[in-house]
C-alpha cells in the first residue's frame, strides 16, 4: 500500500482508503466461484500479497474452520493498523489461522497457498518486464498444486488523462488524481486525496507505477510458466454502468474506464 504526505492521522488515512476503494467482500465471492469453476473444489488457503491492513486475509479466514491466511507486505504502518482494527476483530480460533508476515513478496516461503492474490494494482509497482516477471514466478512456485492466482487490473481512455476524479461517499469524498502520464514508458504518477468533515487532506496515498495492459499480464503469466490464463470483463446493468459481475472474454470494446481481472492456473 503505497504512502504519501497529508496532515492526516495514520487511523484517518486507512479507514478512508478501506471505506473508498476495497470491497473485499466482493473479491472473495468472485474467487470462491471462480477457483470452483476451475478447480471443481472450494478454496482454503488464501495467501494476499501486498496485503497492507490484511483485511481481506482477515475476512477470508471468518469464512470457515477450514479456512487459514496470511497477508504479507513490507510496510510497518498499514501491518500495525491492520492488527489493531481487523486482525483484534477475530475470535481466538480464527487468529490462529491469520497470519501477518512482514516480508518481501518475492521471497520464498514455507507454505503453499491454493490461491494468491496480488490486488488493488499493487504489483504496478514492478516497473521493468524482468521484475514483474520474477515476481509471477514466485507466486507460481509458491502456490498449491491446483493453484491460481488473481490480479486486478484497471484501463480505460481516462487512465492515461492528467485530470482529477472525484467521488463522493455518506460522509468523506476519494480523489483519484492522475498527475502524469509518459506515454514512451507507460509510467504514471496517481494520488489519491480525501475530504473529510470539510478538511482537504492531499497526496494522502501516492503511487508511482508502471501502468500495465491486460495482454502484457496475461502474456507475462503464460511466460511465468501458468499454464491457462484467463481474462475477465464485467457485464453492464440497463443504465450501462458495471453490475459486478464478471465472466471470461478476448474481445471487449473500450470504455473510459474499467476494472476487471487476469487469473492464471498452475
Amino acid at each position: 500500500m503505497a504512502q504519501g504526505s497529508g496532515d492526516i492521522s495514520v487511523e484517518l488515512k486507512y479507514k478512508l482508503y478501506e471505506k473508498s476503494v476495497q470491497n473485499h467482500m466482493a473479491d472473495i465471492e468472485f474467487i470462491e466461484e471462480e477457483f470452483k469453476k476451475l478447480r471443481g473444489t472450494s478454496p482454503k488457503t488464501l495467501r494476499e500479497d501486498f496485503g497492507g491492513t490484511g483485511a481481506m486475509a482477515c475476512d477470508w479466514v471468518k469464512r470457515g474452520a477450514d479456512r487459514k491466511a496470511w497477508a504479507i507486505d513490507l510496510d510497518p504502518e498499514p501491518v500495525k493498523y491492520g492488527k489493531e482494527k481487523h486482525f483484534s476483530k477475530l475470535n481466538s480460533e480464527e487468529g490462529t489461522r491469520m497470519e501477518y508476515i512482514m516480508g518481501n513478496v518475492l521471497d520464498d516461503y514455507d507454505f503453499k497457498s491454493d490461491v494468491t492474490v496480488a490486488f488493488n494494482f499493487s504489483y504496478f509497482i514492478f516497473k521493468k518486464r524482468a521484475d514483474l516477471l520474477k515476481y509471477f514466478k514466485k507466486v507460481k512456485k509458491n502456490l498449491g498444486e491446483n493453484g491460481v492466482f488473481f490480479v486486478d487490473i484497471f484501463g480505460g481512455t481516462e487512465c492515461y488523462q492528467e485530470m482529477v476524479e472525484e467521488t463522493e461517499f455518506d460522509k468523506h469524498s476519494y480523489y483519484w488524481d492522475c498527475d502524469k502520464y509518459n506515454p514512451l514508458t507507460n509510467e504514471v504518477l496517481y494520488y489519491i486525496h480525501f475530504k473529510n468533515k470539510g478538511t482537504k487532506y492531499k497526496k494522502v496515498f501516492t503511487y508511482d507505477w508502471r501502468h500495465w495492459t491486460v495482454r502484457e499480464i496475461s502474456e507475462l503469466m503464460e511466460e511465468a510458466g501458468f499454464k491457462t490464463v484467463q481474462t475477465y470483463w464485467e457485464g453492464e446493468d440497463d443504465d450501462g454502468e458495471g453490475d459486478g459481475e464478471f465472466f471470461v472474454s478476448n474481445d471487449e470494446e473500450n470504455c473510459e474506464s474499467w476494472v476487471t481481472y487476469v487469473v492464471g492456473m498452475v
